[in-house]
């Protein structure tokens, strides 16, 4: 189904002006106010009327075209005073005076075509946002005995969206999460993003071993990408107090317990989806209080002068206090405090808190945790 969106009919000019028109706006009269006194010292003669039409083509670059228009009116109507009272009335001065109002009128064209465009541009940047939302639900903030929080860190103000994802699903066979990275940026990597994402809402409550799910969401992005399109992910469970952790070529999550981080490393190396990756399961028994940090590579990316942000050693610090919202929250000021505010790509955060045994109906053991004593 295709999704009309309606582009919005330009401002009438009676609203508010915007900070880049008061800018623009500003500008210009600074510049009316040096040429008027150049035209004022200027014994009686004429000789800079014709700057007053850089007026108003300063005003465009800035504001709308209605003060565009307005500016260059008063700058015509100075111009003109000062031939008339130079008593130089002559064919040159004329033409002054009208280069003036040619100048409004290109100044009114240029600042209502970048009006059009700045228009366009932010319509679909909102586009962009309603389609990256569609995709990525918010999560939490209690799945069973885990509170979750989750973060997006967008690495441009632009449209761009990437192929961040992940989802948090309560199952029969405990709480599952998944979280990946598509290769590439734009609508081919949302769509992928969707494609997994919709495999995945849908095995995850069919398929009682992560090790299945992964073969279901490998055949999806295969019938789905090209030679070189890959999915990285890695997709958690927690089941009566186990935690089970199956990586596709994805960054390891960050285990959080009483003050350490440990990354939790898969066994071996597992290729992204669309490789027909062969994970093995990492698996953990998890305490009342631990804190798992999920994420995409943007963060392992994220340098400044070419030193990369310390994740693991300010791990603790910054999302060991408050609740998983307030951890991220930090996480988050943190990197972009790092980065000076420019990121190289998009970030996918998601934070969870294991909260002990949740007293519910118990769900069956993972079948590779039995006998792994010590696990």
């Amino acid at each position: 189904m295709l999704l009309r969106v309606p582009m919005p009919t330009l401002p009438s000019g009676r609203g508010p002006i915007t900070p880049g028109s008061r800018a623009g706006i500003g500008a210009a009269l600074v510049l009316l106010v040096v040429v008027a006194g150049l035209s004022a010292t200027d014994h009686g003669l004429s000789r800079f009327v014709g700057l007053f039409a850089i007026v108003p083509i300063v005003a465009a670059v800035f504001a709308y075209w209605q003060p565009v228009v307005g500016v260059g009116v008063l700058a015509t109507v100075v111009g003109a005073v000062f031939v008339a009272t130079s008593g130089n009335v002559d064919p040159a001065a004329m033409v002054n005076v009208l280069a003036i109002a040619l100048g409004t009128g290109l100044a009114a064209v240029v600042a209502r075509t970048r009006q059009r465009q700045d228009l366009r541009i932010e319509e679909l940047r909102r586009l962009a946002l309603v389609a990256q939302q569609a995709v990525l639900r918010p999560l939490g903030p209690q799945i069973g005995p885990l509170a979750v929080a989750d973060r997006y860190i967008s690495a441009s103000t632009a449209a761009d969206i990437g192929g961040d994802l992940y989802e948090a699903l309560d199952t029969p066979y405990g709480v599952r999460i998944i979280i990946g990275d598509v290769r590439g940026k734009g609508l081919d990597a949302v769509r992928l993003a969707s494609i997994v994402l919709g495999s995945y809402r849908h095995v995850a409550y069919e398929r009682a071993d992560l090790r299945a799910i992964v073969t279901d969401l490998d055949r999806a992005v295969a019938r789905s990408v090209g030679d070189e399109d890959f999915v990285t992910a890695a997709l958690i469970e927690e089941r009566g107090g186990t935690l089970t952790i199956v990586n596709c070529g994805h960054p390891a999550p960050l285990l959080l317990r009483r003050g350490q981080v440990i990354a939790l490393e898969p066994p071996s190396p597992a290729p992204p989806l669309g490789f027909m990756p062969v994970a093995r399961p990492r698996v953990e028994r998890l305490e009342p209080g631990d804190r798992l940090l999920l994420f995409t590579d943007g963060l392992g990316e994220a340098r400044r002068d070419g030193e990369f942000f310390p994740t693991a050693d300010r791990a603790w610090r910054l999302l060991g206090h408050g609740t998983v919202g307030d951890g991220l929250a930090s996480l988050e000021t943190a990197l972009v405090d790092w980065v000076r505010g420019r990121l190289e790509d998009d970030i996918a955060l998601v934070l969870l808190e294991y909260s002990g045994p949740d007293g519910g109906p118990g769900v069956p053991m993972p079948s590779w945790e039995v006998g792994a004593a010590g696990s």
